[in-house]
């Protein structure tokens, strides 16, 4: 628990900053003023205008007194300008896909993208609260349903469906580039006895069996326009979500209760207003609504086309994520608000950013053994665990041997393996979603006489919500009002 700064001193970004922090440190505020609880102030000490790198060596400047910790506003707001990726939000630089490169990322500047700094910072508070409690109460709301200290979501992208000969082909040109002569020969005979049947849909079900094995739901995001010969060309819109092989996997997704969200088509990032659209014709599809997006290639325009997601009604999204290297693009392995830089404001959209992709090493960095796809995944899931937070991994159903990729399927296997084993919460993201927008409003109203904690959280949560004290004992289930 923790008593906050008064608001109203506090530019809007600094309160994005501070919320942010507070959050994913897991201290619920107390709203009670006279309660004797650690209260954290606004360092009035200004340190200068320290960059990233000095911040993180100066543990965030965060100072501790008794039944006190300071931060200084200048942290304040380099937490809110990682995690909202300000510089990328600004920047009008475009990779030949049409994305915002790697390289416009604060994180990549300084070459920590593969740790979530914003998320590390987030435990150095909580770790300075707990110090400076001394005989005063403390309270940490739990930080995973069901007494799990982590969480892994498993994602997948549905890009083909139809025409799957011309992605073998593409793949098989790919491979003799690089040499993978092997690679070549083993395609071309799986993509021969694939002849007359359909390697999509068995790749997905096999997906779906690895998966049911180890008790993992996942999310798909599905694409939702009609394609033409310039998106299929561009590598965009491949199949209609009406034809019978899209239409049998989609009630092959609904039948395993997978979550099916929209895959965002390169014309959503440019026209914002085709979200609904395609949300709308998805939603036709499933009979169910579809509350998450990604965007297909992570093509996107920061700010503006999450402002088009909110508008059409989107609950989150989970684009944020390098297309081109593995790690932590906004600095967090958790779900945060997503942050308007340009008109300085929280949206209303929450962002899952993903941390891991299976094809980022092969087609960015040219190494094809899956077992290093693997193994680069389970490093960051390790990551995540040593925060307490969220691991997102995207694995692409076509990977399969007819299409190019002969030891995928193993390799995914290994994954879920790996993962699971880690024993992580594991739900679909809107799942995932939904309970920290609980967890988040966690507040403590007072502590009675008798030393009892008064706590109520104003958004429902299908799991119980939990207060733990330091050593991650329970010390009550928390009321979600709804």
């Amino acid at each position: 628990m923790i008593r906050l700064p008064p608001r109203e001193g506090l530019t809007g970004v600094e309160r994005y900053g501070l919320d942010l922090l507070i959050d994913l440190a897991r201290v619920p505020p107390v709203e009670d003023d006279s309660a004797d609880v650690v209260r954290l102030l606004v360092a009035e000490r200004d340190p200068g205008d320290p960059d990233l790198p000095t911040c993180i060596a100066r543990d965030w400047y965060l100072e501790r007194g008794d039944g006190v910790v300071r931060v200084p506003r200048v942290v304040l707001r380099r937490i809110a300008d990682v995690a909202a990726a300000t510089a990328e939000q600004r920047s009008a630089a475009r990779d030949r896909h049409g994305r915002v490169p790697s390289r416009e990322n604060l994180l990549v500047r300084h070459t920590c993208e593969t740790d979530p700094v914003i998320s590390r910072a987030a435990v150095g508070l909580r770790a300075a609260v707990i110090a400076s409690a001394g005989r005063r109460p403390v309270a940490l709301a739990a930080p995973w349903p069901d007494g799990r200290r982590w969480a892994a979501a498993f994602t997948h992208d549905l890009d083909v469906v139809a025409h799957w000969p011309v992605f073998t082909l593409l793949r098989v040109a790919e491979l003799s580039r690089k040499g993978e002569l092997r690679r070549v020969g083993r395609t071309l005979l799986a993509a021969l006895s694939a002849v007359g049947h359909d390697p999509v849909g068995q790749a997905v079900r096999r997906v779906l069996d690895d998966e049911r094995h180890y008790g993992v739901v996942s999310t798909w995001f599905v694409l939702c326009g009609t394609p033409t010969f310039a998106t299929m060309r561009a590598g965009d819109l491949t199949y209609r979500p009406e034809a019978p092989a899209a239409v049998a996997i989609l009630d092959e997704l609904a039948e395993r209760g997978c979550e099916i969200g929209l895959h965002g088509s390169f014309e959503t990032g440019d026209r914002p207003e085709r979200f609904a659209q395609q949300r709308h014709r998805l939603e036709r599809l499933t009979g169910r609504p579809a509350l998450g997006v990604r965007q297909h290639f992570l093509r996107m325009r920061p700010g503006a086309t999450h402002c088009g997601m909110l508008a059409a009604g989107f609950r989150y999204d989970t684009t944020w994520g390098f297309p081109d290297r593995n790690g932590f693009r906004l600095g967090v392995a958790d779900v945060i608000p997503a942050w308007d830089a340009i008109a300085e404001r929280v949206i209303g959209l929450d962002e899952v950013p993903l941390c891991w992709m299976d094809r980022t090493l092969s087609k960015y960095a040219g190494i094809e053994d899956p077992r290093a796809w693997v193994a680069e995944g389970e490093a960051l899931a390790q990551v995540c665990r040593q925060v307490e937070g969220l691991w997102v991994g995207l694995w692409h159903p076509n990977l399969t041997p007819a299409l190019g990729f002969p030891d995928a399927p193993g390799a995914f296997h290994t994954l879920l393996d790996r993962l699971v084993a880690q024993q992580p919460f594991i739900g679909t993201l809107s799942a995932v979603v939904a309970w920290r927008a609980a967890r988040r409003s966690i507040r403590v109203r007072r502590l009675t006489p008798d030393g009892r904690i008064d706590a109520h959280a104003p958004v429902r949560a299908a799991l119980p919500l939990r207060l733990e004290d330091p050593g991650s004992r329970t010390l009550q289930t928390v009321n979600a009002l709804g």
